[in-house]
């Protein structure tokens, strides 16, 4: 099957590159940004300064790990 093909796959990512580098560049940039918030969002999350039930209602919103406990 051509999708399980891995030659196929590194042909069709070599194309990719070489004619639509500026839509990979985007892609980077925005993927860059997405991981930027959701650093933010982690930092809130697992900072103990923030309401604890907010913190754990983002965090599963979000499906990210929940806070630890307060000591």
């Amino acid at each position: 099957m051509a999708d399980q093909d891995t030659g196929y796959v590194q042909a069709l990512a070599g194309e990719l590159c070489t004619r639509h580098t500026a839509l990979i560049t985007t892609a980077e940039n925005d993927l860059a940004l997405l991981r930027g918030r959701i650093a933010i969002v982690a930092t809130f999350i697992h900072n103990p300064a923030y309401d604890d039930t907010a913190r754990r209602a983002l965090a599963q919103a979000l499906g990210l790990p929940e806070p630890t406990s307060r000591p």
